[in-house]
């Protein structure tokens, strides 16, 4: 879960990121974000396994890094 907070413009926000396998066994990486305290939105990418998903998930963290979300 990343956060990023702009004080000036009283806005917080969130990214979140999770690997799950589904029913059917399918691995799934699951983004999700938006205003903290809102439900947000959500997309799911499939792959073909979990450490494609993996390297997925971290360029994604790094690139929200890059904008200014951290780990709190």
């Amino acid at each position: 879960m990343l956060y990023r907070r702009d004080l000036e413009q009283g806005r917080a926000r969130f990214f979140s990121l999770m690997i799950e396998r589904d029913l059917f066994g399918t691995i799934r990486l699951v983004r999700n974000w938006g205003a903290v305290g809102s439900k947000g939105q959500e997309k799911v990418d499939l792959y073909p396994n979990e450490a494609a998903a993996a390297r997925a998930l971290e360029g994604w963290a790094e690139t929200q890094r890059e904008k200014g979300y951290t780990d709190l």
